[in-house]
Formats: C-alpha cells, structure tokens, sequence
C-alpha cells in the first residue's frame, strides 16, 4: 500500500476518533458519537493490517507471514469476543470497574510492545536493517511509553478492585492504605525509575541494555500500585479519568516509537481528553490533582463514628413509600437526584416509570446530575439513559441548582456527600468547598437510603435532619415500586 494512501487513511481515521470525541460531549449526540469511534477504529486496523502484510514481505525479515496473520487475526477474534461478550454481560454497577479493566489493558498492550520494539527493532521499523542501534530519541520514547503503560497497568488493576469491592485483599478495599514515609517512597521510586529509564535510553553499543530496561519497568508497575492504594472511594471517579489519561499518553509515547501517526493522533486525544475530564472532576470536588494523587480523601468511610453509630443517635423524620407518593402527586415540580445506591438498586426503570405517571399529573420532572456522582464519570447520564429517560429532562448541576429554591419536591435516590450542606455550611469539614446540588433548599426532601450509614466521604450528612427532610428507607427498587402503586 502506497504510504500517501496509509497517511489518508488515518487521517481518515483521526478526524472519526475527533468526531467520536465531539459526540460523546453530549448524551443526545453520543450514540453517533460511538459510530464516529467505531468506523475510525475499523479503518485503522484495516489500514494498519495493509501496511503489515506489506512490510512483511520486505527483505531480511524472518519469520512467517502466514504465522504472524495467524496470530494477528487470532487476538482480534478472541479479544473482539471477551470484549463484546464483557460489554454485553456487564451490570450497570459493574461499568465503573469494567472501564478500570479495560484501562489496564491498553497500559499492558503499550508495554509488551515495547519490549517487543526493544527486541526486535528492526522488524518493527524502528532502524534500518543493517547494525545500528536504536536511536537514543526512540529510547526516550520507549522508555516514557513503558513507564506510563506499567503504570497504568497496576494502578487500573487497583482501582478496579476498589471499585469492585469484592476482594478481601486489603490493597482492593476501598479504604485508602497509607503508611508512614509512603510519599517519600513513591519519590523515590519516581526518581529511580527515571533514573534507569536515562541509563538505558543514552546506554551506547547495539545490544540493548535490558538490565536497566527491565528493572525500570519492574517499578513503574510497583510504583502505579502505590500511587492509587492510598486513594479513597471517593475520588474513584478522578483516577478512572486520570487513568484514562495515562493509558492515552502510553499510547502516544508508543506510536512515536514506531513511526505510527494513528497512534499517536489516538492516544494524544484520549490523553488530553481524559486530563481535561480530569480537571473538571477535581474541580468538581474542589480540590487539586495533586490532591487526589496524595491520596487519603474518604479514609473515614469505614469509621462508625461518621457514619451509622454516630447517626443514630440523632433524630430523623421517617415516611412509607405513599407518604413520599403522596407528596410527590401533589407537587407542581419535583427534582430527582440520583446516585450510587440507585444503581446498586437497578432502580432505574421504575424511577422513570414514577416520573412519567408524575407527568401526566402536570408535575414539571427533572433529573439533576452531579459530575462526580456514581463511580465514574457520566455514571448517573449512562444510568438514565439506559433506562431512556428523556435528555431534555437531564439537567447538569449549574443549570439545576438556581432552581431549587423554586422546587416543591426534591427526592435524593441513593445520593449522599454530593447533597451534604456540610460543603456549603462546614469550612471545616473534609469536603469543604465542594460543589453540591444544592438539594437543601428545596420547599420538601425526600432521602430514600438502606440506612443512615455515611458516604464514601465518610461523613454525616446534615441534610437528613433538617425539619423539610423526609428518609425512606429500604432497597431503592422496591421503594420506588410501591411509590408508582401509590401514584396509580
């Protein structure tokens, strides 16, 4: 294939994954979105399977092409299957982990090609046939593209079990691990890792330096391990994002290595899009990147003394489902917040069957979104789109929150740190300053939670005891199922 055509062709390529990118901004846009990425992807891998069997036949390669076909044509088909099959399979629940996994791959994928680059250079283009050693500036790049990729690998494998749960395995709890000197250890492995990626990167001679090459990867994958185990719950939703980042610039770093325009295009643009969710997650929470990296936010959770024992103690004002029917029928406008515990619940599709019977009685329903509800971004948008909920009726929390005031009903579904006025009234409370749907100031709340037990934040939540605030409590389905038999 002409390399004119194959330069067309990812161009081709790029402008659907940028396209993909445009679309997936918006929900209404996000179906052409993903049709945008899928045509993209296919022409990439058609184009970059062409330039294959194109370079395998240049002289002094070794090898088999039917062999290498064979294998190629093998990974795509039983990977393909396992992903359609995960994809196809996957809970709503589970989707936060699921992306996590799927992060950990692209890291391992931007590792074991570069060793394979460090071992074979010539057969993937990297020098000339002949004896020449890499040059030092593909080195650089297969040295900062192993170390992203290693660290993305361990630290998505980590966050995948927090977000998981289901590992008794303390670094997969969702409490943070933290020890004395952890920080300074993770600088020095920082230092150290960079160090032995330079001492192989400007090693000289033709064979390459695997001494170095290997120990520097060794701890790129410790350190991506020690960099997310003292994160909390509460911040999963920046390290999905950020590693989405990492797994992007490994990408990158990669492609430069091989002289692949369309890898770098890729992974520049999930690099740089993930960084830029990145900070309009931090900025949502309120705090810094460095921040989230230090780790320690949502250390409390597990401590009784924010959480259940300690709210027991205070009074509540407790309802039945037809009470919270019974309010919501005779509202002019009601505001639903939803969160974790409504996926948990798969509580989705009787919410929005609730809405619409509130609806055809005149009640104005909408749906107010916090960025950093659930456990990943768009958590709560994939929720109620899942369950084809109206986009109009979506609404973001700057757009919602001018509006609570004017509401007669707000019903918090499962949602706990991102409706506490402790953000607002507390400068000492640990999410001091966060943004929050401002839920409080409605003229009725109603909270459906399992029990009074805290958020991930780890804290109590004052809204429950205001003199407006009505709790539900019980699985978040089965109350919203008998609140449409009330309505009825």
């Amino acid at each position: 294939m002409n390399a004119n055509v194959v330069a067309l062709l990812y161009l081709v390529a790029s402008v659907c994954f940028i396209q993909a990118l445009k679309g997936l901004s918006h929900p209404t846009t996000a179906r052409r979105g993903n049709a945008f990425g899928m045509v993209g992807m296919a022409v990439a891998i058609a184009t970059t399977l062409a330039a294959i069997v194109q370079m395998a036949g240049a002289p002094g390669l070794t090898g088999s092409l039917a062999q290498g076909l064979a294998l190629l044509f093998g990974g795509l088909i039983v990977g393909g299957g396992v992903g359609a099959f995960a994809a196809n399979r996957v809970e709503m629940t589970k989707m936060p982990e699921l992306v996590a996994l799927m992060h950990s791959l692209i890291g391992l994928a931007a590792v074991c090609i570069a060793i394979a680059a460090v071992a074979e250079p010539r057969a993937l283009g990297i020098v000339k046939l002949g004896g020449d050693p890499i040059p030092v500036g593909n080195r650089i790049e297969l040295f900062l593209g192993t170390a992203i990729g290693a660290i993305t690998f361990s630290g998505s494998v980590i966050a995948f079990g927090k977000l998981s749960g289901q590992f008794k395995f303390r670094l997969f709890q969702g409490a943070p691990v933290v020890f004395g000197g952890q920080h300074l250890l993770n600088l020095a492995l920082a230092i150290a890792m960079v160090g032995l990626g330079l001492v192989y990167s400007f090693a000289p001679g033709i064979e390459p330096a695997w001494g170095p090459f290997c120990a520097m990867m060794i701890l790129a994958f410790v350190l991506g391990v020690l960099i997310i185990i003292p994160i909390g719950g509460a911040d999963m939703p920046v390290v999905v994002s950020m590693l989405n980042s990492y797994s992007g610039w490994a990408a990158a770093g990669i492609g430069f290595s091989l002289n692949n325009p369309m890898l770098i295009v890729a992974g520049s643009l999930v690099g740089s899009s993930g960084a830029i969710l990145s900070y309009i997650m931090c900025k949502a929470m309120n705090r810094s990147f460095f921040n989230v990296l230090l780790g320690g936010f949502g250390g409390e959770a597990t401590s009784p003394a924010a959480g259940a024992n300690g709210a027991a103690q205070r009074p509540v004002r407790s309802g039945s489902p037809d009470d919270a029917a019974f309010l919501l029928s005779n509202a002019e406008s009601v505001i639903i917040v939803p969160g974790y515990g409504l996926a948990v619940a798969r509580a989705q599709h009787a919410l929005k069957e609730l809405a619409e019977k509130l609806s055809h009685r005149g009640v104005n329903v909408r749906y107010a979104i916090h960025p950093v509800a659930g456990r990943m971004p768009g958590h709560m948008n994939v929720l109620l789109a899942e369950a084809e909920v109206p986009y109009e009726q979506v609404v973001e929390m700057e757009d919602i929150n001018p509006e609570f005031g004017q509401t007669d009903v707000v019903l918090v579904l499962g949602a706990n740190d991102v409706v506490n006025p402790a953000a607002k009234t507390d400068p000492q409370s640990a999410i001091a300053g966060m943004p929050i749907l401002e839920a409080y100031k409605a003229r009725t709340i109603i909270v459906n939670k399992r029990s009074m037990a805290s958020g991930y934040a780890g804290l109590d939540n004052e809204l429950f005891y205001m003199d407006r605030t009505m709790m539900v409590f019980g699985d978040a389905k089965k109350v919203v199922e008998d609140m449409v038999k009330a309505v009825e």
